[in-house]
């Protein structure tokens, strides 16, 4: 008995939509691209539920006849090549013949579609592969596609879907992905009908300034610096960040022939030209434009395109590096001596200069001791470094209860000591105890920052004045969802806008820490984590929090300090490490202190 047999169209599609459409935003991509492929000049975006209800593009492009609409969705018919050599010579977005097809086969699809020259549109409607619906209608010029219930025929997919905010999360980032390419083209992003993005065709350098600087106090693109190199293999343009706006949370964007790419070692390329410029785990901005011949890269690696082959990025590496550390060169705001420039007039005394000049008169005290002065004036020192911010930051620390220390008792031989870089030094029975004091105060707060959010009780102190935030369109979706974890902590935010808020309390374990820059450091946090349990949500933002209130590893700290740090560090369930997994505590045994001193 024969077992091999040919799946039904239906199967085979739903199989290839496992690859092509993975989420709402796999979708929107696949949409989009088609409309630009059209010669569409507006694009209108409309999702309700992040894309799981409804997936709406519009476009005013050449539109279809009713048997291409037809056609459109039968797997493997495209109109962007006719032949395997056709792969190598690519400029369109697609050219697969499958994301139509893959959509239809897990969502409820309705388009509407006509030609400039045609008198009547085409209406077609198809569920799970299965064509409903197919009439003349009465329709735009260009074309309309609604994607509705997406993957209601396979409920184990749409379990794996991520929470809302993730997924419109995802849905703005393809779609700005998209935008950044094409300039010329008007786009406009609305979500659940609140308008997110309304973007007039313009440069490159406009759209950048639309797309992400509306969360910034200032021109976003007056910090970035143009790019532009011509060579036989490869044109580079676009922009990067001057030194000084890196960020641990920076925009760093590839786009190639029209689309967007990940390419981890041209991004190496680019970093070796910021070397020695930037403050550790700092990066730039970057949105750079490759424009290359088609047959010299390959895009049909993936599915998703964009995973690209260079045949000769080797080459490209160090053409990219040179033009990054070009433009930092031109722009460096730093003078520099131009030893090569000519001649340096060095000025020659004469006799008369000689004649009148006088020998320096020395004037010495004999009962001058600097040595004594240097001592009372370091005394006055010590006596300062005691501030009121340090005893205010600790202040929502302290407990009645001061925890003994477990089997590492420091002994009264020798007191806490503070060491070169941040370390606090003590003897212990044991042997010798090192503790890194940032990464212990992180510690500490993170403990106390879980418990308010577990108790809904927070420790806030009031501003006199509000202070501002605005937040870019796939922050503001991440931030209404932190909110009540943020009120339980200790802020205080007030919508102003679409965009903006009002801060008008903080933790007050953040003391004189800039707020703004905080909520932002938990709001990137958030965003890049990949698991949404509300559990894991909330460490990350305490975490967050708790690094950014913490104390400098450069901060120098008196005894009573120290002491008030080892207590409640020591008086944690874990105090070994951070929360992050970094080593906290390092115990120095005798075996070990006399195995150091053994050669």
């Amino acid at each position: 008995m024969d077992v091999i047999r040919l799946l039904p169209d239906s199967v085979a599609n739903q199989i290839a939509a496992g690859e092509v459409i993975q989420r709402p935003a796999s979708c929107l991509k696949e949409l989009v691209e088609n409309s630009l492929d059209a010669g569409a000049h507006t694009i209108r975006v409309l999702v309700r539920d992040a894309g799981k209800t409804l997936i709406q593009v519009t476009d005013d492009g050449s539109g279809m006849s009713a048997t291409d609409a037809r056609m459109a969705f039968e797997r493997h018919a495209t109109s962007k090549i006719r032949s395997a050599q056709d792969l190598f010579s690519l400029r369109s977005m697609g050219f697969r013949g499958e994301a139509l097809p893959s959509i239809c086969a897990v969502a409820q699809v309705k388009m509407t579609t006509r030609r400039a020259d045609d008198e009547m549109g085409t209406l077609l409607e198809i569920a799970g592969s299965q064509v409903q619906r197919q009439e003349p209608c009465q329709c735009a010029t260009g074309t309309s596609i609604q994607v509705q219930n997406l993957f209601f025929n396979v409920p184990a997919r749409r379990r794996f879907l991520k929470s809302d905010q993730t997924e419109l999360k995802n849905l703005i980032t393809t779609f700005q992905h998209i935008v950044l390419v094409y300039p010329q083209v008007s786009f406009t992003f609305a979500a659940d009908d609140e308008i997110v993005y309304d973007l007039p065709a313009g440069t490159h350098k406009q759209r950048i300034e639309n797309v992400f600087g509306k969360s910034k106090s200032k021109l976003y693109t007056s910090q970035l610096l143009e790019i532009e190199q011509q060579t036989e293999l490869v044109n580079i343009r676009g922009f990067v960040g001057k030194p000084e706006v890196a960020s641990k949370q920076a925009q760093q964007l590839f786009f190639v022939n029209g689309r967007y790419m990940r390419h981890p070692y041209f991004h190496k390329a680019v970093m070796q030209a910021y070397a020695g410029m930037l403050p550790a785990e700092q990066l730039p901005p970057y949105f750079i434009y490759f424009d290359i011949a088609p047959e010299q890269i390959d895009v049909n690696v993936h599915p998703t395109k964009t995973e690209i082959k260079f045949a000769d990025e080797q080459s490209i590496f160090p053409i990219l590096a040179a033009t990054v550390r070009a433009a930092l060169g031109k722009f460096n705001v730093v003078p520099s001596i131009d030893f090569l420039g000519g001649d340096i007039e060095i000025p020659v005394s004469d006799e008369r200069m000689r004649a009148n000049a006088k020998a320096p008169e020395l004037h010495l005290t004999a009962g001058y001791n600097p040595f004594a002065q240097q001592r009372e004036s370091h005394h006055v020192v010590q006596n300062e470094r005691v501030t009121p911010h340090w005893q205010e930051l600790y202040e929502p620390l302290k407990q009645p209860q001061q925890a003994e220390l477990p089997h590492e008792q420091m002994t009264e031989a020798l007191r806490p000591q503070t060491v070169a870089g941040g370390y606090i030094c003590c003897a212990t029975e044991n042997g010798l105890m090192l503790v890194h004091a940032r990464r212990a105060h992180v510690t500490i707060l993170y403990n106390q920052l879980i418990d308010q959010l577990h108790s809904h009780r927070s420790a806030s102190q009031q501003l006199l004045f509000a202070e501002q935030l605005t937040v870019s369109a796939d922050e503001q979706p991440v931030l209404e969802a932190l909110l009540p974890d943020l009120r339980s902590i200790g802020f205080e935010l007030e919508r102003t806008s679409a965009n903006g808020y009002d801060i008008t309390a903080l933790p007050s374990v953040l003391g004189n820490h800039n707020a703004e820059t905080a909520l932002r450091a938990i709001i990137a946090r958030v965003a890049d984590g990949q698991n949404d349990v509300h559990e894991q949500m909330q460490q990350r933002i305490a975490l967050t929090l708790a690094q950014s209130a913490a104390i400098p590893q450069s901060k120098s700290l008196n005894e009573t300090e120290m002491s008030d740090i080892l207590s409640r560090l020591f008086a944690l369930p874990s105090h070994r490490i951070t929360p992050d997994g970094k080593t906290v505590v390092i115990l120095l045994t005798a075996e070990d202190i006399a195995r150091r001193f053994s050669v």
